[in-house]
């Protein structure tokens, strides 16, 4: 019987792939049959060994770097199949009327010019029929108070991501974006944003936040070609919270 969302014989190259979302999506995409390149700007070459992975340390604030990476897949494993743009930063938690405009370059150089460089890049060395599947955010959807710096640069991704798509679809490169909410991640637990976290906990239905490995299993599937006829989608994992307010929200607000 066929293997469903299996990925074997395809090379992926993974960007933030040492934590997080990316590390299980490296694992689940090893799990899947694919060859995979870790790829991060902190040292992760022992961490990479052991899933059986390929480590290599890139700065995706760098075109040129980006740029080797994504020949380096190519050099390694002779191909390129899927791209994931993982790695992502936010600034601070702050209103916008304090937000220092270094803390939007800073957004904008990494979850910005660091996708566009890799879809740049990937259009390039990758054959046609491949995929790419970029990591925006609910904030790329929607706002989110104290972070205006990093929900424009995830609007900006989701910008990104149609534009690619309707670019690429000629040669059957699929671009998509999943766009979770906060996900129980190093960068998502930082001091400051408890009460926001606690706070949507409120608002989704399921009462959580997002784990990394559900974000990885969305890229699992849009990275595979049981779902070819998805393309330049903005796919929201956000436990019903867009929905609209429900029951414990509503009593909360009331109280």
């Amino acid at each position: 019987m066929t293997q469903m969302f299996s990925l074997a014989g395809q090379v992926a190259v993974i960007t933030g792939g040492g934590s997080g979302i990316g590390l299980e999506t490296v694992k689940r995409f090893k799990q899947a049959g694919a060859d995979v390149v870790l790829a991060d700007i902190s040292e992760a070459g022992e961490l990479a060994e052991e899933i059986g992975a390929i480590f290599h340390r890139c700065d995706i604030t760098r075109e040129d770097e980006v740029q080797r990476m994504l020949e380096f897949s190519i050099e390694r494993f002779g191909q390129l199949d899927i791209l994931v743009n993982n790695a992502g930063v936010f600034s601070d938690y702050l209103p916008i009327k304090d937000k220092q405009s270094s803390s939007f370059d800073f957004c904008y150089s990494v979850n910005v010019m660091g996708t566009s460089f890799g879809l740049k890049h990937a259009a390039e060395l990758m054959a046609d029929g491949g995929k790419i599947v970029n990591v925006a955010s609910a904030a790329g959807i929607i706002g989110a108070t104290g972070l205006s710096d990093y929900v424009a640069s995830k609007h900006a991704v989701v910008g990104l991501t149609r534009s690619a798509a309707l670019e690429l679809g000629e040669r059957h490169i699929r671009v998509n974006c999943i766009c979770p909410t906060t996900v129980e991640t190093p960068m998502a637990m930082q001091e400051g944003g408890e009460h926001l976290i606690e706070g949507e906990k409120l608002m989704v239905p399921l009462g959580r936040i997002c784990r990394p490995g559900e974000a990885a299993a969305l890229i699992h599937f849009l990275a595979s070609d049981d779902c070819g006829f998805i393309n330049g989608q903005a796919i929201l994992l956000d436990g019903g919270m867009t929905c609209g307010t429900n029951a414990r929200m509503f009593e909360k607000l009331i109280s």
